[in-house]
């Protein structure tokens, strides 16, 4: 029985209209909570309604601390970074896999031309018996055009291209994580080393102060109105501060070359003169943690990952029904000799349909099946688990700006009066009221106040580009953002 082609056609076309085989895909629910959990006596959360997606560009999230020189390294972060360089390079191998598998929904067309001398044996087996063969040589001219396509009747193409389409997406979203883990990693150490210089101020003021209450004990102990003790006690005051100083020194020195490593910049050409944190701490508005769903580029590269993972369940199980190509050849023309090659009695052509279909392979379909399930239910896992990191993540977040806040207005108290003592502790040592140990103990304690305010304050913006980065970045414009008072 002969088919026309345009009923072949149109049969692919239905063939091709079924649903593909293997389960839809359907996002997994997971249990997020309502709320967040507050910190007594802390300042209330600043909500925000829950508008943004994932696939929305972000800003640049760092602009709102208002450092230009954070600014200036971010930039370079985006540019020169490797890592941040290798993400895209795996995004663009996805979208090179996604054009392979979408290529499938083509015919292969091939064209060639074949031209041989062949020489044809006069001592082969007889074909015809009683007549002698004869040595003979003949010439073959033959260019040709062939095309296979394979009907996509059980969905195995539609769901490879799901599968490519959800590991291009995860690749995107992954991209833009590592983004926002190297940007943050860069914000926070450069907010450390911020951090490390007012503490390198603050002692580096102290010495000045303290050599003066050495000159004084010195002076008093040449007139007989001070003993030894009180001179050496002061003189080693002095000296554990410069030691203090010196380690300080040496971890700026790790916290600089981390931060021009991050930054794509070797760290043996790279230096950072000495500043202070920003004056300005933004409040960063909180929303819902079903939110995370839409924002986190983790979660969603983890989503994508299960959409993948799912379309390759009906890729495994389109082996179990056999696959049909369609393949049309027009042979062009055959001849001897190239007059005669483009004569009419010289064309030939074929057509036909060829059905490939498994009958024993000793298990191998079903377990591959039985993988790919596997595979889902793995993705599903990480996802619930990469949800339930990311919450974690924001509310821990959350709870220390809240406690460091708390901490900050306790600590600002406690320096002031450090500093009224140690005012009063040097009068009262001048008129001969207190001994140089009071004294000395009153700096110990003013000076590790001044430390301990400097770090609540950088613990104070290394937690809040904590935050941004448990909340997946900003997508509201940096003006927008509340600030609150970060002064010493």
């Amino acid at each position: 029985m002969k088919y026309h082609p345009l009923l072949l056609c149109v049969l692919s076309m239905i063939l091709a209209a079924c649903s593909p085989i293997g389960p839809d895909y359907v996002r997994p629910s997971v249990e997020t909570g309502n709320d967040w959990k507050s910190t007594k006596d802390a300042q209330p959360i600043v909500w925000n309604a829950a508008n943004p997606k994932d696939a929305v560009p972000k800003q640049d999230w760092w602009t709102i601390f208002g450092d230009k020189e954070l600014d200036e390294l971010e930039a370079k972060c985006l540019a020169n970074n490797p890592t941040l360089q290798a993400s895209v390079a795996r995004l663009d191998q996805a979208k090179a896999q996604y054009g392979v598998q979408f290529a499938a929904f083509m015919p292969t067309i091939q064209a060639g031309a074949i031209g041989d001398d062949q020489r044809i044996s006069a001592n082969r087996p007889l074909t015809q018996y009683g007549k002698p063969n004869y040595s003979t040589i003949q010439n073959n001219f033959q260019p040709y055009v062939s095309a296979s396509y394979e009907f996509d009747w059980i969905g195995q193409i539609r769901r490879s291209v799901e599968s490519a389409k959800a590991t291009v997406e995860q690749a995107q979203a992954e991209k833009e994580n590592t983004q926002l883990i190297l940007t943050g990693q860069l914000a926070q150490a450069y907010f450390r080393l911020r951090q490390t210089d007012e503490e390198l101020e603050a002692l580096k003021s102290s010495i000045g102060a303290q050599e003066r209450v050495l000159a004084l004990i010195t002076k008093r102990h040449d007139l007989g109105a001070s003993s030894e003790l009180d001179m050496v006690q002061q003189a080693a005051l002095t000296e554990s501060t410069k030691a203090q100083i010196e380690q300080l020194r040496a971890q700026r020195n790790d916290l600089e070359d981390l931060v021009a490593t991050l930054a794509g910049i070797p760290a043996s050409g790279f230096h950072l003169a000495a500043g202070n944190l920003p004056v300005k701490l933004p409040t960063i508005p909180m929303s819902l943690p079903s939110t995370l769903l839409e924002r986190r580029p983790d979660i969603a590269a983890s989503e994508r990952a299960m959409a993948a993972a799912n379309a390759q369940i009906g890729v495994a199980k389109s082996a179990y029904f056999p696959m049909l190509t369609l393949s049309p050849t027009y042979l062009g023309y055959q001849s001897n000799s190239i007059p005669s090659l483009f004569a009419v009695p010289s064309m030939i052509w074929s057509f036909g349909m060829q059905a490939t279909q498994t009958l024993f392979d000793g298990g191998r379909i079903s377990s591959t099946v039985d993988y790919a399930s596997a595979g889902y239910r793995l993705s599903v896992a990480n996802y619930k688990q990469t949800v339930l990191n990311g919450i974690q993540d924001a509310q821990d977040a959350l709870g220390n700006i809240q406690q460091l806040g708390l901490a900050r207005v306790n600590q600002d108290k406690s320096v002031a009066n450090l500093n009224r003592a140690f005012e009063l502790s040097n009068i009262r040592y001048e008129a001969g009221l207190d001994n140089a140990l009071t004294m000395a103990l009153v700096q110990q304690n003013q000076l590790s106040g001044i430390r301990v305010q400097a770090q609540i304050k950088g613990s104070q913006f290394t937690s809040t580009v904590g935050l941004i980065k448990a909340l997946g970045g900003l997508w509201e414009s940096p003006t927008g953002v509340a600030e609150t008072s970060a002064k010493n």
